[in-house]
């Protein structure tokens, strides 16, 4: 971040004698303005566009206008870029200035400004600061609150434009602006969405997305998505409090190996209420399998790997529709959207959650009856993939610097780390023997459900994690399992573990340790150690669902040998998998 002086202002490479400590001082100087996490991801976007120009040093800095102001010391941090107070960056003289939002004295500065939208385009409505949401120039009260960045209040000071360069995405969006502060119309520059460039520029690694976030084949990933503020589907406003409503019932009712769920929650969520807040609020859906998504660098790829999206108002679920995802909007509220902006068009149109009703039968109408919507696909970008040439062409114009010689490029979208289904809550299971003699079975795994499935006409049983947090649920488990690697010293070698679970366990019949993505070792109550491995290409369930389709075939009367000679066919939604048995190594006599 730069060595400070006593008054807190970096000194190196700007600042009061800089000249003398910085050793590339005549660099063009391109300032940063970050409003707050939100905004510093749009601009984190085009940063890439700078790499490699030795004539450019990039500075940041924080208007500190913003509520929302944690994570962002931990983004800067991350950066490595100098970090300038912000009464330092007002007075530092800079060539140009970057910001993605109107936050701040932003005609303070003395380098040229473009502003880019944070979202898809200026949609919303948002009142300015000034007490009475007066205009700054003519004292009239605004009814109702103007445009978000397409309104003289937040455009203008004193008649004039504050930006140098307004970018926007799509001419619709120059229609509006023209109509409603016509003043602000000459400094528009169509340029195109370096976010969802980069997300169509990533949609060939759909599957590595899936594989990274633990989807299984024959899985469909649902993403719950939300905006901030009390109207959002993570609100407690607007039409009601929908999540404590749909939570549970996405957990429960989705069979756990036919949906993976991830959620995806707007920055001033989770740095607004804090990520430890958000994790406790949602910590019983995390534990039935809900997977929470870095706001800032995992987002898109979610959106990419998605094969539903459950969202409200935000842009998030806009560019999801972008894509052609089928959306449910879980809130739909109008009252603060600009009514003539595609956003309010598609909230009007897009197919609505009924939060009372099963999310499972209408995600299986929505996927039935899914037609790209085109409006999203239109409004986002006019010129898709063409947005880093296009920004690059002006930040240098407004340098009046020469482009580099080298193509213009924005950052891949990086591959994300391997976040698998953890499920951790006691799993209600259905089974149904579909050929007892090839050992055939089908097997659907609910987390946790309230309620007996409609069509829960199998045998039932239950499955419990062993490091449940429900430990009583052990205690009357029919099957336990857990999964981590063979050689795990502080479990011992998995026939061990599960002998010792049978035996603190009396009404347990079958202890599984899944050691791999396609093996589990199992024991019986009567002591036989058995090894399940699926067949190579035959399906990529949870291996603890194999273990529930063997109690089920031994319960049913099918003997040990019987399932060794013929192995087992399990089917989990649409999939089939083939799993050999055999036996394994270790202690064989039976669990007192």
């Amino acid at each position: 971040m730069g060595d400070a002086g006593t008054d807190g202002w970096i000194r190196v490479p700007v600042g009061d004698g800089a000249e003398r400590w910085a050793t590339r001082g005549r660099s063009r100087r391109v300032l940063v303005v970050v409003h707050n996490v939100t905004s510093a991801s749009r601009l984190l976007d085009v940063l890439p566009l700078f790499h490699d120009d030795l004539r450019v040093q990039l500075l940041l800095t924080c208007t500190g206008s913003s509520p929302f102001q944690a994570g962002v010391r931990e983004l800067f941090t991350a950066s490595g870029l100098p970090v300038l107070p912000w009464e330092q960056a007002r007075e530092t003289p800079v060539d140009l200035v970057l910001t993605a939002s109107f936050g701040g004295q932003l005609d303070r500065f003395t380098g040229r400004l473009a502003v880019l939208s944070h979202g898809i385009g200026y949609t919303k409505r948002l009142a300015t600061p000034d007490t009475g949401h007066r205009t700054p120039d003519t004292g009239r009260l605004s009814s109702p609150p103007p445009v978000f960045g397409a309104s003289p209040e937040w455009l203008l000071k004193d008649g004039v434009p504050i930006a140098d360069a307004l970018v926007l995405s799509h001419p619709e969006q120059l229609d509006r602006l023209r109509a409603a502060c016509p003043e602000a119309a000459g400094t528009a520059v169509l340029a195109g969405d370096p976010c969802f460039d980069r997300m169509l520029a990533a949609r060939p690694y759909r599957e590595r997305f899936r594989r990274a976030l633990g989807v299984r084949r024959g899985q469909r990933l649902v993403v719950l998505n939300s905006t901030w503020n009390p109207d959002s589907l993570f609100g407690d406003s607007g039409d009601g409090d929908t999540l404590p409503l749909l939570l549970p019932r996405l957990t429960a009712e989705l069979p756990a190996d036919e949906y993976r769920l991830v959620a995806v929650l707007h920055p001033n969520i989770w740095h607004g209420h804090g990520p430890g807040q958000i994790r406790a609020w949602l910590d019983r859906a995390r534990r039935g399998g809900l997977t929470l998504i870095d706001p800032l660098e995992g987002w898109r790829q979610a959106l990419i790997a998605a094969d539903a999206v459950i969202g409200d108002h935000g842009s998030v679920t806009y560019y999801a529709a972008a894509l052609g995802t089928p959306v449910l909007l879980g809130a739909a509220p109008l009252s603060g959207l600009d009514e003539k902006a595609p956003l309010a068009d598609f909230v009007r149109t897009a197919p609505r959650l009924v939060p009372h009703a099963s999310p499972r039968a209408q995600l299986e109408t929505l996927f039935a009856e899914h037609r790209p919507m085109a409006g999203p696909a239109e409004y986002t970008t006019s010129v898709p993939g063409e947005s880093a040439r296009l920004l690059r062409r002006l930040f240098y114009a407004l340098m009046k610097t020469p482009e580099p010689p080298s193509p213009a490029l924005l950052e891949p979208l990086p591959l994300p780390l391997y976040e698998p289904q953890v499920l951790s809550v006691p799993l209600r299971v259905f089974t149904w023997v579909r050929d007892r003699d090839t050992g055939e079975v089908a097997v659907r795994r609910h987390a946790e459900p309230p309620y007996e499935p409609v069509d829960g006409t199998g045998d039932a049983h239950s499955a419990v994690p062993e490091d449940t947090r429900d430990i009583s649920r052990l205690d009357i488990a029919d099957v336990v399992f857990r999964h981590g690697p063979a050689d795990d010293p502080r479990l011992g070698p998995p026939a061990r573990w599960a002998a010792e679970v049978l035996r603190r366990h009396p009404h347990c019949a079958l202890a599984a340790y899944v050691t791999g993505p396609g093996t589990c070792v199992v024991r019986t109550r009567r002591g036989e150690g058995l090894v399940l491995t699926a067949a190579a290409g035959a399906g990529d369930a949870d291996p603890a669902a194999y273990a529930s389709a063997l109690h089920a075939l031994l319960a049913g009367g099918r003997t040990v040998t019987q399932v060794i000679g013929d192995g087992l066919i399990v089917r989990t939604g649409s999939q089939t998998h083939r799993v050999s048995v055999r036996l394994s190594a270790g202690p064989d006599q039976p669990v007192d």
